[in-house]
């Protein structure tokens, strides 16, 4: 269900983009380059302090859960440098769909579908979910039954976004596990590629977060790729709003849209056909994304889309400038992210397996 692309696929759809851009002629060419308040609640048994989530929550119980996660994504980060992207989109998708509980994590049966099964999660890696198994598997074998599949989660995200480049920003520890996995509000819930800022205003607004931190929060395309069909329709068949067909979308780098139209050309035969969110860093967290912006480098239509309206282009514009700027906003927006719709107490469990209930789902009241 999680497809996979091995390395010299992407890097190949890489240096064709890459050599299309260089190889543009000089009218083409590309011009110069707040804090959330602590979250209280009850923890989880067998460590942490009575009362709060806390980065010490398993000093006691767990006191190297931190470095096996570690070891674990450094292993995986080094046999397929895409597995940082990977694990921080799970992240995203998860938290943004009831909260930062592993419901995403959960395996589809027969008898019972989960998130698995919502369309925008299709293409979610599956080197990524390996990557939190096998720190579970690790941790299982040194502290059994006390780290969360959540808890692994977040901290493998902030492990690996710091081990690419990125800020060590803080995570408090002692979430629960989901009783419960919608295979329906993935899809309702998480942005897709063809949103207005509009719609992501309102989207990121409704579960409390800003403008400034959409903007941060979109800054983790510095990493990973996007299938073709995600930004097809601005490369094929591409209508201006008064319904003119363009050749594609003159928002886009014109030798990055003829680029992409060539790697493109099979996507509907081939839906695993990608490239990269950052044709110049794409393995390294830093500002490229927002300078690329600035660029007509923008893959998505959302993600060019910051560039062009007026509440958000400043924003871009300060981070494509200011890398430091940026690594701070994003480490805010990423605390606060993590701390989204927790569970604790009766409201999760610590599951044995991350990809199954330790009892069955809970059963609707």
């Amino acid at each position: 269900m999680y497809q996979h692309e091995t390395a010299a696929m992407r890097l190949s759809l890489l240096l064709l983009v890459a050599a299309a851009l260089s190889a543009a002629p000089a009218a083409a060419q590309m011009p110069p380059i707040v804090v959330p308040p602590p979250v209280i609640v009850q923890p989880l048994v067998g460590g942490g302090q009575p009362g709060a989530l806390s980065p010490e929550f398993y000093s006691q119980s767990c006191p190297r859960a931190e470095r096996i996660i570690a070891e674990v994504m450094q292993s995986k980060q080094m046999a397929n440098p895409t597995t940082a992207a990977g694990v921080l989109r799970v992240f995203f998708h998860d938290c943004f769909v009831s909260g930062c509980d592993a419901s995403v994590l959960i395996a589809s049966t027969q008898f019972e579908k989960s998130e698995h099964d919502a369309e925008i999660n299709h293409s979610l890696p599956g080197d990524a979910f390996d990557a939190v198994v096998r720190a579970k598997l690790a941790l299982e074998l040194e502290c059994p039954g006390v780290v969360s599949c959540a808890d692994i989660l977040a901290l493998a995200s902030r492990v690996l976004v710091t081990m690419t480049g990125g800020p060590r920003y803080p995570i408090s520890l002692g979430r629960r596990d989901s009783l419960s996995s919608s295979p329906t509000a993935p899809d309702v819930e998480l942005p897709h590629a063809n949103y207005t800022v509009d719609h992501l205003i309102q989207l990121f607004t409704a579960k409390g977060f800003t403008v400034q931190e959409l903007v941060a929060l979109s800054g983790a395309h510095t990493l990973g790729f996007s299938h073709c069909k995600e930004f097809a329709d601005r490369l094929y068949s591409f209508r201006d709003k008064g319904g003119k067909p363009e050749a594609f979308d003159p928002t886009m780098n014109p030798s990055l849209a003829k680029g992409l139209q060539a790697v493109c050309k099979d996507y509907l035969k081939d839906p695993t056909i990608a490239a990269f969110n950052d044709i110049m860093t794409p393995g390294k967290f830093d500002n490229m994304y927002f300078v690329n912006l600035e660029r007509g480098l923008g893959l998505l239509s959302t993600d060019e889309e910051l560039f062009l309206d007026p509440r958000t282009k400043p924003l871009v514009e300060r981070y494509a400038a200011n890398s430091t700027a940026f690594f701070d906003d994003f480490g805010r927006a990423m605390e606060k992210l993590s701390m989204y719709g927790v569970k604790t107490g009766a409201d999760g469990e610590v599951r044995r397996r991350c990809d199954a209930y330790n009892h069955g789902p809970a059963m609707p009241k």
